[in-house]
């Protein structure tokens, strides 16, 4: 796990929910950490959203002013200057979705050029719009183009939300590991809930990263 860890991807790919349980397990191994929500594009599903729970866990959450409001001004707080400042910390960049995201990323490349980071594409499969190879290829080239940064990694976290089942993570695999080589950054993790991993073939296990569940859809009780 490097210093700082770099989530992007399409609208919809679980960018979120990945990044928070990935800042759970930072945690886990260093004493401070921080998660940014640097998403300028959707106001809905942000790591401001459980704020609450993540500082419960010693987690620092960096967030605009306007998350989780009705305002939608895409300027991002200074406090994220902290993240390259102090190099104790261990942080999580929750990147807006597609091209239109990286912009906000973008911002900050004079810091990260220099910096020990991962910047990971998370993929969700089932998305439309992510289902062809080329158009995966054209969408990672543009976010890679707008940031800035070049990619270094892979995460399939394909899933249709609380329909998702071992099946759809399974089947997923192959295609993953084609866009992988694609790419040419190698397939780090398969992500999922833990009944949903249960059917990842043997030689992939390694590379399985169980998730819990926190991003709520609005009509969740």
């Amino acid at each position: 796990m490097k210093r700082i860890n770099i989530f992007t991807g399409h609208y919809g790919s679980g960018k979120t929910e990945f990044a928070i349980n990935f800042a759970l397990k930072l945690k886990e191994k260093y004493d401070k950490v921080v998660i940014c929500d640097m998403d300028i594009v959707n106001p809905y599903f942000r790591t401001n959203d459980v704020s609450a729970f993540l500082n419960e866990k010693g987690i620092r959450v960096i967030a605009p002013d306007y998350a989780c409001t009705n305002v939608d001004i895409p300027v991002l707080p200074g406090d994220i200057l902290s993240v390259f400042a102090n190099k104790d910390v261990h942080a999580v960049l929750d990147i807006g979705g597609d091209d239109d995201g990286a912009v906000a990323l973008g911002q900050y490349f004079n810091y990260l050029k220099d910096e020990d980071f991962d910047m990971f594409f998370v993929l969700n499969l089932l998305r439309p719009l992510t289902q062809s190879t080329d158009d995966i290829a054209e969408l990672a080239s543009n976010i890679e183009l707008m940031s800035r940064l070049r990619l270094t990694s892979l995460i399939d976290n394909t899933n249709l939300s609380y329909l998702t089942g071992p099946e759809h993570v399974a089947d997923s695999i192959a295609k993953a590991e084609e866009i992988a080589e694609r790419l040419g950054i190698p397939l780090s993790y398969i992500a999922g809930t833990k009944e949903n991993l249960r059917d990842v073939p043997q030689k992939y296990k390694d590379k399985t990263f169980p998730m819990e569940l926190f991003m709520k859809l609005p009509f969740d009780i």
